[in-house]
């Protein structure tokens, strides 16, 4: 066998090669996924509703406000007191 036939050979199985290689990550290169696990899907979805909700409890100021406004509502000094010197000492500490 000849040198020559060898290489000519040669280089059609190198050219080839290269071809299908190109092509394989041509196509991969359209086909990533990304997939959630259930867990996290409803972690996600409950981490949205959270963020979504209201900081303020809009039922309890009805409440408050209409136990003002009537004259109903009362505070007692002595709780009054003893949560206000309850959250200066947490400050203290």
């Amino acid at each position: 066998m000849r040198i020559e036939t060898y290489n000519q050979v040669a280089q059609l199985y190198q050219g080839s090669k290269t071809g299908k290689t190109q092509k394989l990550y041509d196509n991969a290169a359209g086909r990533d996924e990304v997939t959630i696990s259930r867990a996290g899907f409803d972690y996600q979805t409950a981490k949205q509703a959270v963020a979504e909700a209201s900081d303020i409890r809009e039922d309890k100021v009805a409440q408050l406000k209409a136990r003002v406004e009537s004259g109903n509502y009362r505070v007692d000094s002595g709780d009054f007191a003893s949560k206000l010197l309850e959250k200066y000492n947490a400050l203290r500490k």
